[in-house]
Protein backbone atom coordinates (compact mmCIF):
# COMPACT_ATOMS: atom_id res chain seq x y z
CA UNK A 1 0.00 0.00 0.00
CA UNK A 2 1.33 3.40 -0.97
CA UNK A 3 0.33 5.66 1.89
CA UNK A 4 1.68 8.74 3.59
CA UNK A 5 2.11 8.82 7.28
CA UNK A 6 -0.22 10.01 9.68
CA UNK A 7 -3.09 34.07 -11.18
CA UNK A 8 -5.06 34.54 -12.95
CA UNK A 9 -3.90 32.61 -16.08
CA UNK A 10 -3.02 35.02 -18.85
CA UNK A 11 -4.15 34.45 -22.39
CA UNK A 12 -0.51 34.25 -23.44
CA UNK A 13 -0.05 31.24 -21.17
CA UNK A 14 -3.36 29.69 -22.06
CA UNK A 15 -2.86 30.38 -25.74
CA UNK A 16 -5.61 28.03 -26.74
CA UNK A 17 -8.15 30.09 -28.66
CA UNK A 18 -10.42 30.19 -25.65
CA UNK A 19 -11.32 33.80 -26.22
CA UNK A 20 -10.78 36.76 -23.93
CA UNK A 21 -11.75 36.46 -20.26
CA UNK A 22 -15.09 38.09 -19.51
CA UNK A 23 -13.53 40.51 -17.04
CA UNK A 24 -9.96 41.67 -16.62
CA UNK A 25 -8.27 42.24 -13.28
CA UNK A 26 -8.40 46.01 -13.71
CA UNK A 27 -12.13 45.85 -14.27
CA UNK A 28 -12.71 43.86 -11.08
CA UNK A 29 -10.95 46.13 -8.60
CA UNK A 30 -13.51 48.95 -8.39
CA UNK A 31 -16.37 46.45 -8.35
CA UNK A 32 -14.76 44.48 -5.51
CA UNK A 33 -14.27 47.73 -3.60
CA UNK A 34 -17.98 48.46 -3.99
CA UNK A 35 -18.83 44.98 -2.73
CA UNK A 36 -16.65 45.45 0.36
CA UNK A 37 -18.21 48.84 1.14
CA UNK A 38 -21.76 47.66 0.61
CA UNK A 39 -24.01 47.47 3.68
CA UNK A 40 -26.85 45.07 2.85
CA UNK A 41 -30.15 45.88 4.52
CA UNK A 42 -31.90 43.13 6.50
CA UNK A 43 -35.06 42.13 4.68
CA UNK A 44 -37.83 39.60 5.19
CA UNK A 45 -36.95 37.76 1.98
CA UNK A 46 -39.29 35.02 0.77
CA UNK A 47 -38.84 32.20 -1.73
CA UNK A 48 -39.24 33.43 -5.29
CA UNK A 49 -38.22 37.05 -4.53
CA UNK A 50 -36.23 39.15 -7.01
CA UNK A 51 -33.28 40.95 -5.38
CA UNK A 52 -32.59 44.41 -6.88
CA UNK A 53 -30.63 46.06 -4.04
CA UNK A 54 -28.10 45.08 -1.37
CA UNK A 55 -29.97 42.57 0.79
CA UNK A 56 -29.29 40.52 3.92
CA UNK A 57 -31.43 37.54 4.88
CA UNK A 58 -32.92 37.37 8.37
CA UNK A 59 -33.93 33.68 8.36
CA UNK A 60 -33.51 30.38 6.55
CA UNK A 61 -35.45 29.78 3.34
CA UNK A 62 -36.96 26.39 2.50
CA UNK A 63 -38.01 26.67 -1.12
CA UNK A 64 -39.25 23.23 -2.04
CA UNK A 65 -41.85 23.46 -4.80
CA UNK A 66 -41.16 27.14 -5.54
CA UNK A 67 -42.35 28.15 -9.02
CA UNK A 68 -39.03 29.31 -10.50
CA UNK A 69 -35.73 30.01 -8.73
CA UNK A 70 -35.55 30.32 -4.98
CA UNK A 71 -34.05 33.81 -5.46
CA UNK A 72 -33.11 35.95 -8.47
CA UNK A 73 -30.51 38.75 -8.49
CA UNK A 74 -31.19 41.42 -11.13
CA UNK A 75 -28.90 44.39 -11.78
CA UNK A 76 -25.19 45.06 -11.45
CA UNK A 77 -23.17 45.64 -8.28
CA UNK A 78 -25.63 43.94 -5.92
CA UNK A 79 -24.56 42.10 -2.76
CA UNK A 80 -26.76 39.29 -1.44
CA UNK A 81 -25.66 38.44 2.10
CA UNK A 82 -27.26 35.24 3.35
CA UNK A 83 -26.60 36.35 6.91
CA UNK A 84 -25.32 32.94 7.93
CA UNK A 85 -28.63 31.36 6.93
CA UNK A 86 -29.46 28.46 4.60
CA UNK A 87 -31.34 28.54 1.32
CA UNK A 88 -32.53 24.98 0.67
CA UNK A 89 -34.59 22.80 -1.58
CA UNK A 90 -36.00 19.47 -0.48
CA UNK A 91 -33.52 17.55 -2.65
CA UNK A 92 -32.79 16.55 -6.23
CA UNK A 93 -36.07 14.73 -6.93
CA UNK A 94 -37.61 17.79 -8.62
CA UNK A 95 -35.76 18.40 -11.92
CA UNK A 96 -34.88 21.97 -12.82
CA UNK A 97 -34.87 23.34 -9.26
CA UNK A 98 -32.69 26.48 -9.22
CA UNK A 99 -31.33 28.09 -6.09
CA UNK A 100 -30.04 31.57 -7.00
CA UNK A 101 -30.17 32.88 -10.59
CA UNK A 102 -27.78 35.78 -11.25
CA UNK A 103 -28.25 38.09 -14.22
CA UNK A 104 -25.82 40.91 -13.32
CA UNK A 105 -22.34 41.42 -11.86
CA UNK A 106 -22.95 40.58 -8.21
CA UNK A 107 -21.71 39.07 -4.97
CA UNK A 108 -23.26 36.27 -2.89
CA UNK A 109 -21.75 35.63 0.54
CA UNK A 110 -22.01 34.24 4.05
CA UNK A 111 -24.38 31.27 4.10
CA UNK A 112 -25.35 27.81 2.84
CA UNK A 113 -27.05 26.73 -0.38
CA UNK A 114 -28.33 23.16 -0.18
CA UNK A 115 -30.21 20.53 -2.15
CA UNK A 116 -30.88 22.22 -5.50
CA UNK A 117 -30.54 20.73 -8.95
CA UNK A 118 -28.50 23.88 -9.73
CA UNK A 119 -27.63 26.08 -6.77
CA UNK A 120 -26.07 29.06 -8.63
CA UNK A 121 -26.96 29.78 -12.26
CA UNK A 122 -25.58 32.72 -14.27
CA UNK A 123 -27.48 34.12 -17.25
CA UNK A 124 -25.94 37.46 -18.16
CA UNK A 125 -23.42 38.08 -15.37
CA UNK A 126 -19.88 38.78 -16.56
CA UNK A 127 -18.50 38.69 -12.99
CA UNK A 128 -19.71 36.86 -9.90
CA UNK A 129 -18.05 36.96 -6.48
CA UNK A 130 -18.78 34.02 -4.14
CA UNK A 131 -17.42 34.40 -0.60
CA UNK A 132 -17.72 32.34 2.60
CA UNK A 133 -20.40 30.08 1.20
CA UNK A 134 -21.15 26.42 1.80
CA UNK A 135 -22.60 24.42 -1.10
CA UNK A 136 -23.99 21.10 0.08
CA UNK A 137 -25.69 18.19 -1.70
CA UNK A 138 -26.53 19.98 -4.93
CA UNK A 139 -26.74 18.48 -8.40
CA UNK A 140 -24.59 21.32 -9.80
CA UNK A 141 -23.16 23.88 -7.40
CA UNK A 142 -22.21 26.58 -9.95
CA UNK A 143 -23.44 26.60 -13.56
CA UNK A 144 -22.02 29.14 -16.01
CA UNK A 145 -24.29 29.71 -18.98
CA UNK A 146 -22.92 33.05 -20.24
CA UNK A 147 -19.11 33.39 -19.97
CA UNK A 148 -18.71 34.54 -16.39
CA UNK A 149 -15.56 35.37 -14.43
CA UNK A 150 -16.02 33.67 -11.03
CA UNK A 151 -13.95 34.71 -8.03
CA UNK A 152 -14.55 32.14 -5.27
CA UNK A 153 -12.98 32.65 -1.83
CA UNK A 154 -13.15 30.86 1.52
CA UNK A 155 -15.98 28.58 0.47
CA UNK A 156 -16.82 24.89 0.94
CA UNK A 157 -18.27 22.52 -1.63
CA UNK A 158 -19.52 19.19 -0.31
CA UNK A 159 -21.51 16.36 -1.86
CA UNK A 160 -22.41 17.83 -5.27
CA UNK A 161 -22.53 15.79 -8.47
CA UNK A 162 -20.75 18.66 -10.27
CA UNK A 163 -19.24 21.73 -8.66
CA UNK A 164 -18.25 24.01 -11.57
CA UNK A 165 -20.14 23.28 -14.78
CA UNK A 166 -20.48 25.26 -17.98
CA UNK A 167 -22.47 25.10 -21.17
CA UNK A 168 -20.22 23.58 -23.85
CA UNK A 169 -19.50 25.90 -26.82
CA UNK A 170 -21.81 28.48 -25.22
CA UNK A 171 -19.65 29.98 -22.45
CA UNK A 172 -15.95 30.74 -22.05
CA UNK A 173 -14.99 31.99 -18.63
CA UNK A 174 -12.65 31.71 -15.67
CA UNK A 175 -12.99 29.87 -12.37
CA UNK A 176 -10.66 31.78 -10.02
CA UNK A 177 -10.76 29.77 -6.79
CA UNK A 178 -8.86 30.70 -3.62
CA UNK A 179 -8.70 29.27 -0.11
CA UNK A 180 -11.62 26.88 -0.61
CA UNK A 181 -12.37 23.26 0.26
CA UNK A 182 -13.90 20.50 -1.90
CA UNK A 183 -14.97 17.16 -0.45
CA UNK A 184 -17.03 14.14 -1.56
CA UNK A 185 -18.09 15.67 -4.86
CA UNK A 186 -18.40 13.87 -8.18
CA UNK A 187 -16.69 16.14 -10.73
CA UNK A 188 -15.24 19.38 -9.36
CA UNK A 189 -14.08 21.35 -12.44
CA UNK A 190 -15.58 20.61 -15.83
CA UNK A 191 -13.45 22.69 -18.21
CA UNK A 192 -15.20 22.99 -21.57
CA UNK A 193 -13.63 26.18 -22.85
CA UNK A 194 -12.97 27.52 -19.34
CA UNK A 195 -9.77 28.26 -17.46
CA UNK A 196 -9.34 27.28 -13.81
CA UNK A 197 -6.88 29.13 -11.55
CA UNK A 198 -6.65 27.45 -8.14
CA UNK A 199 -4.78 28.81 -5.12
CA UNK A 200 -4.46 27.58 -1.51
CA UNK A 201 -7.32 25.11 -1.81
CA UNK A 202 -7.93 21.53 -0.67
CA UNK A 203 -9.51 18.64 -2.58
CA UNK A 204 -10.29 15.43 -0.75
CA UNK A 205 -12.33 12.32 -1.56
CA UNK A 206 -13.77 13.60 -4.86
CA UNK A 207 -14.35 11.37 -7.89
CA UNK A 208 -12.60 13.57 -10.49
CA UNK A 209 -11.10 16.91 -9.51
CA UNK A 210 -10.32 18.36 -12.96
CA UNK A 211 -12.02 17.23 -16.16
CA UNK A 212 -10.08 19.12 -18.81
CA UNK A 213 -11.96 18.54 -22.04
CA UNK A 214 -11.13 21.88 -23.64
CA UNK A 215 -9.57 24.36 -21.26
CA UNK A 216 -6.50 25.16 -19.18
CA UNK A 217 -5.48 24.88 -15.54
CA UNK A 218 -3.07 26.47 -13.08
CA UNK A 219 -2.80 25.12 -9.53
CA UNK A 220 -0.73 26.77 -6.78
CA UNK A 221 -0.11 25.81 -3.16
CA UNK A 222 -2.99 23.34 -2.98
CA UNK A 223 -3.61 19.83 -1.60
CA UNK A 224 -5.11 16.84 -3.42
CA UNK A 225 -5.67 13.78 -1.27
CA UNK A 226 -7.77 10.58 -1.40
CA UNK A 227 -9.43 11.53 -4.69
CA UNK A 228 -10.35 8.80 -7.16
CA UNK A 229 -8.69 10.76 -9.99
CA UNK A 230 -6.87 14.09 -10.02
CA UNK A 231 -7.11 15.02 -13.72
CA UNK A 232 -8.96 13.68 -16.73
CA UNK A 233 -7.21 15.35 -19.66
CA UNK A 234 -8.66 13.90 -22.82
CA UNK A 235 -7.08 12.92 -26.10
CA UNK A 236 -9.50 13.83 -28.89
CA UNK A 237 -7.37 12.37 -31.67
CA UNK A 238 -6.15 15.73 -32.95
CA UNK A 239 -9.59 17.35 -33.11
CA UNK A 240 -9.98 20.98 -31.93
CA UNK A 241 -11.37 20.06 -28.51
CA UNK A 242 -8.18 19.52 -26.54
CA UNK A 243 -6.98 20.05 -22.99
CA UNK A 244 -4.54 22.93 -23.19
CA UNK A 245 -2.03 23.97 -20.54
CA UNK A 246 -1.69 22.13 -17.20
CA UNK A 247 0.50 23.67 -14.49
CA UNK A 248 0.91 22.48 -10.89
CA UNK A 249 3.25 24.32 -8.54
CA UNK A 250 4.07 24.10 -4.82
CA UNK A 251 1.30 21.55 -4.27
CA UNK A 252 0.84 18.20 -2.52
CA UNK A 253 -0.75 15.24 -4.31
CA UNK A 254 -0.99 12.37 -1.82
CA UNK A 255 -2.84 9.08 -1.45
CA UNK A 256 -5.01 9.56 -4.52
CA UNK A 257 -6.30 6.37 -6.12
CA UNK A 258 -4.98 7.45 -9.52
CA UNK A 259 -3.73 10.50 -11.33
CA UNK A 260 -6.12 9.80 -14.22
CA UNK A 261 -9.45 8.03 -14.58
CA UNK A 262 -9.84 4.31 -15.21
CA UNK A 263 -11.05 4.93 -18.77
CA UNK A 264 -8.42 7.62 -19.51
CA UNK A 265 -5.48 7.13 -17.16
CA UNK A 266 -3.04 9.23 -19.20
CA UNK A 267 -2.97 13.04 -19.03
CA UNK A 268 -3.04 14.46 -22.58
CA UNK A 269 -2.57 18.26 -22.49
CA UNK A 270 -0.86 20.43 -25.07
CA UNK A 271 1.79 21.41 -22.51
CA UNK A 272 2.72 20.43 -18.97
CA UNK A 273 4.50 22.28 -16.17
CA UNK A 274 5.22 20.69 -12.79
CA UNK A 275 7.18 22.90 -10.39
CA UNK A 276 8.13 22.10 -6.78
CA UNK A 277 5.34 19.61 -6.07
CA UNK A 278 5.30 16.54 -3.80
CA UNK A 279 3.70 13.38 -5.24
CA UNK A 280 3.54 10.77 -2.50
CA UNK A 281 1.70 7.52 -1.83
CA UNK A 282 -0.50 7.62 -4.91
CA UNK A 283 -2.01 4.43 -6.33
CA UNK A 284 -0.65 4.97 -9.85
CA UNK A 285 2.26 6.53 -11.65
CA UNK A 286 1.84 9.78 -13.59
CA UNK A 287 1.85 9.21 -17.35
CA UNK A 288 1.63 12.25 -19.64
CA UNK A 289 1.37 12.60 -23.43
CA UNK A 290 2.18 16.19 -24.38
CA UNK A 291 4.12 18.35 -26.83
CA UNK A 292 6.34 20.20 -24.35
CA UNK A 293 7.28 19.72 -20.69
CA UNK A 294 8.86 21.73 -17.90
CA UNK A 295 9.32 19.51 -14.85
CA UNK A 296 11.44 21.10 -12.12
CA UNK A 297 12.04 20.51 -8.41
CA UNK A 298 9.40 17.85 -7.82
CA UNK A 299 9.57 14.79 -5.56
CA UNK A 300 7.92 11.49 -6.52
CA UNK A 301 7.98 9.30 -3.40
CA UNK A 302 6.53 5.84 -2.78
CA UNK A 303 3.96 5.91 -5.58
CA UNK A 304 2.72 2.89 -7.53
CA UNK A 305 4.71 4.26 -10.48
CA UNK A 306 7.02 7.12 -11.34
CA UNK A 307 6.77 9.76 -14.08
CA UNK A 308 6.42 8.78 -17.76
CA UNK A 309 6.68 11.47 -20.45
CA UNK A 310 5.75 10.87 -24.11
CA UNK A 311 4.40 12.82 -27.04
CA UNK A 312 1.04 12.06 -28.60
CA UNK A 313 1.11 8.79 -30.55
CA UNK A 314 -0.10 10.43 -33.78
CA UNK A 315 2.43 13.33 -33.59
CA UNK A 316 5.64 12.72 -35.56
CA UNK A 317 7.83 15.19 -33.67
CA UNK A 318 9.53 14.09 -30.44
CA UNK A 319 8.58 15.66 -27.16
CA UNK A 320 10.88 18.46 -26.00
CA UNK A 321 11.44 20.40 -22.78
CA UNK A 322 13.34 20.25 -19.50
CA UNK A 323 13.28 17.70 -16.67
CA UNK A 324 15.49 19.13 -13.96
CA UNK A 325 16.31 18.79 -10.25
CA UNK A 326 13.59 16.24 -9.48
CA UNK A 327 13.77 13.32 -7.04
CA UNK A 328 12.33 9.91 -7.87
CA UNK A 329 12.40 7.85 -4.68
CA UNK A 330 11.17 4.32 -3.93
CA UNK A 331 8.46 4.15 -6.55
CA UNK A 332 7.19 0.94 -8.17
CA UNK A 333 8.46 0.67 -11.75
CA UNK A 334 10.75 3.29 -13.29
CA UNK A 335 11.44 6.53 -11.48
CA UNK A 336 11.55 8.57 -14.69
CA UNK A 337 10.72 7.05 -18.06
CA UNK A 338 11.11 8.91 -21.37
CA UNK A 339 10.71 6.37 -24.18
CA UNK A 340 12.23 6.91 -27.66
CA UNK A 341 12.22 9.09 -29.70
CA UNK A 342 11.61 11.87 -27.20
CA UNK A 343 14.29 14.43 -26.45
CA UNK A 344 13.73 16.52 -23.33
CA UNK A 345 16.88 17.62 -21.51
CA UNK A 346 17.38 15.57 -18.35
CA UNK A 347 19.56 17.41 -15.83
CA UNK A 348 20.40 17.16 -12.14
CA UNK A 349 17.80 14.55 -11.15
CA UNK A 350 18.09 11.92 -8.38
CA UNK A 351 16.62 8.41 -8.64
CA UNK A 352 16.93 6.07 -5.65
CA UNK A 353 15.39 2.72 -4.78
CA UNK A 354 12.80 2.45 -7.58
CA UNK A 355 11.84 -1.12 -8.51
CA UNK A 356 12.42 -0.51 -12.25
CA UNK A 357 14.95 1.80 -13.86
CA UNK A 358 16.03 4.87 -12.00
CA UNK A 359 16.02 6.97 -15.19
CA UNK A 360 15.13 5.36 -18.52
CA UNK A 361 15.65 7.94 -21.29
CA UNK A 362 17.47 6.41 -24.29
CA UNK A 363 17.06 9.39 -26.63
CA UNK A 364 16.91 12.30 -24.16
CA UNK A 365 19.56 15.00 -24.01
CA UNK A 366 21.92 14.45 -21.10
CA UNK A 367 22.33 17.73 -19.23
CA UNK A 368 24.59 16.15 -16.61
CA UNK A 369 24.45 16.00 -12.85
CA UNK A 370 22.04 13.05 -12.63
CA UNK A 371 22.40 10.62 -9.72
CA UNK A 372 20.94 7.11 -9.45
CA UNK A 373 21.55 4.07 -7.27
CA UNK A 374 19.84 0.99 -5.85
CA UNK A 375 17.20 0.81 -8.61
CA UNK A 376 15.88 -2.67 -9.43
CA UNK A 377 16.24 -2.85 -13.24
CA UNK A 378 19.26 -0.60 -13.50
CA UNK A 379 20.20 2.94 -12.63
CA UNK A 380 20.22 4.86 -15.93
CA UNK A 381 19.66 4.11 -19.61
CA UNK A 382 20.61 6.68 -22.25
CA UNK A 383 22.20 9.18 -19.90
CA UNK A 384 25.19 9.06 -17.59
CA UNK A 385 24.40 8.85 -13.88
CA UNK A 386 26.75 8.97 -10.92
CA UNK A 387 26.04 6.91 -7.80
CA UNK A 388 26.46 9.98 -5.54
Amino acid sequence: MHKVMGFFVTMAIAGLALGAPPALAADREPLDARFQQAKPVECDVQCGDVITQHTKLTHDLSCSGTDGPALTIEGDGIVLDLGGHTVRDSGLSQPGGYGIVVSGDSMVRNGTIRGFAISIFTEGASYLRLHELKFEDNGVAVYDFTSTYFLVTHSRFIGSNYVFFNDFEQSYGLFDVRSSHFENNGNVFLLQGHIADILDSTFTSNDVVIDCFSGSLRVRSSIFTRNQAVVRAVDTGGRPDFCGHLRFEDSLLANNTSFGTTAEPVWVPQSLELVNNLFVGNGSGLEVYTFTVYVHGNTFLNNAGGLTLSNLPYVALPQTGIVRANRFLYNDGDGLRVPPPHTPTVIGNVALGNTGWGIYAPTAYDGGGNVARNNGAGNCEGILCAPY
